[in-house]
């Protein structure tokens, strides 16, 4: 993953002030400045110090402001990251001249996104921010469109939530309506994430959508939907997993997991075997997954699923494999020591476990 520095680093915001001087005609000094004041400052935390900056050089006045970043969207330099804090400036000042103000955000959005920036118009005013948002789906650019559907997530990573669509996702189900075959892949990736945002808090609307999309016209619906169930897929929904064809009554015969290497530590990898079979009359889809049971520091576990492989299995065919499961240090896990389990997973349904243990030898990291 790309550092702070590497996505707002000082030559980046040099050239924003490159930029945003030829834009206004006079000198960008606050976020030239700022180019050379950002050592030790996460990515959020540089995206604030620079759209403070902008916000600084720029004009107070609305109208001023707004025709100042028109005049940048005609210089070729103003592309990219240093866009980011541009946008979010946008956000601040913009916010009582509603409308416009949105409407620049779609400007800006396809020199890198303003995903971000749309969200305090939503927290401020979801149905006057919408009837806007709803006109983009019929945009020309598919960086427009996406923004439709990518900003009005309700759980976007790395950027504030929307409460109101947390509670209740059906004010934007007309975007992915419209949006969900379109002819960018780009923006039919951003209303599957949507969906899965869904998913997480409201699995039955999130269902009762994707039903209505393979039930359309849509050549593309069916990959949208796969990749905005995952989430419920992994959990075992039964409505999710049928509605994909994926019967959590399959009739499959289970070998293993057979674990290789019962004792490993942390930088060791589980080793497992495992095998399905189709022990029915007719071919069958099978989402095979397994699922981590990890030792937590109170002496209980916790699952963690993972994807092995989606098959389609004629009767009586088997497949089987093996799989390497990494426990390498990563910032996301604190492994600890101790009896832990391993399970597969068809079609939602657990199918067999075994267990192995984590030594104490490097177990702190994680």
């Amino acid at each position: 993953m790309p550092t702070a520095d590497e996505l707002l680093g000082a030559d980046t915001v040099a050239g924003l002030a490159r930029c945003l001087t030829r834009a206004n005609g006079t000198p960008a000094e606050e976020t030239r400045r700022r180019a050379g004041r950002l050592d030790g400052l996460g990515f959020s935390e540089r995206v604030t110090a620079v759209r403070d900056a902008v916000l600084a050089d720029l004009p107070t006045a609305y109208p001023d402001f707004a025709r100042v970043l028109r005049a940048a969207l005609d210089d070729p330099e103003f592309t990219g990251w240093m866009t980011f804090p541009v946008t979010e400036a946008v956000a601040v000042r913009g916010l009582d001249a509603f409308e416009p103000a949105l409407a620049l955000l779609a400007e800006l959005t396809p020199r890198l996104t303003a995903e971000t920036a749309i969200r305090p118009f939503l927290r401020a005013d979801l149905e006057r921010a919408l009837r806007t948002v709803t006109e983009w789906t019929g945009h020309p650019d598919p960086h427009v469109r996406r923004l439709a559907s990518e900003g009005t997530r309700p759980r976007l990573p790395w950027a504030s939530r929307i409460p109101a669509l947390i509670a209740d996702p059906t004010p934007a189900l007309p975007l992915l309506d419209a949006l969900h075959g379109d002819a960018s892949e780009y923006v039919r990736r951003s209303v599957a994430n949507h969906l899965n945002d869904i998913s997480r808090d409201h699995p039955a609307i999130a269902v009762d959508a994707a039903a209505r999309w393979l039930g359309g016209e849509s050549g593309t619906a069916t990959r949208v939907v796969r990749h905005g169930l995952r989430t419920l897929v992994k959990a075992g929904n039964a409505d999710a997993l049928t509605l994909l064809g994926h019967s959590p009554d399959v009739p499959v015969d289970v070998t293993g997991p057979q674990v290789r290497t019962p004792v490993i530590k942390v930088g060791d990898h589980l080793v497992f075997d495992y095998a399905v079979t189709n022990t029915g009359d007719r071919t069958v889809e099978v989402v095979i997954d397994y699922v981590i049971h990890h030792m937590k520091a109170n002496g209980t576990r916790t699952p963690k699923v993972f994807k092995l492989t989606t098959r389609a299995l004629a009767p009586g065919e088997q497949w089987s494999a093996t799989r390497r499961h990494s426990f390498r240090p990563i910032t996301t896990r604190r492994y600890h020591p101790g009896v832990h389990a391993v399970q597969l997973q068809v079609n939602g349904r657990p199918r067999g476990e075994a267990s192995f243990t984590l030594g104490d030898g490097d177990a702190d990291p994680a």
